[in-house]
């Protein structure tokens, strides 16, 4: 089973099978932005919606904090839109 974890340490939301760590959608923050910049999931597990998940997590965790969320990521700037 996957699980969808946010790491705001590790500034990403990331997504585990197991102990391992099979996809991630990492942010930068500036001026209390957060600019997803790079989602990634292992090939081996495309086509699950994954990706998805990971972008919508870190959507879900700035909304939580009243924090904008912008993107240079092409698949991020598909969900925000």
């Amino acid at each position: 089973m996957i699980k969808i974890v946010f790491e705001p340490e590790k500034n990403r939301s990331a997504a585990y099978d197991g102990e391992k760590c099979i996809g991630q959608c990492v942010y930068t923050i500036h001026d209390s932005i957060w600019t997803i910049v790079h989602t990634e999931v292992d090939s081996n597990y495309g086509g699950q919606g994954i990706a998805r998940k990971l972008v919508n997590q870190v959507i879900q965790e700035a909304r939580n904090q009243n924090v904008k969320v912008d993107a240079t990521c092409s698949y991020a700037k598909k969900i925000l839109v």
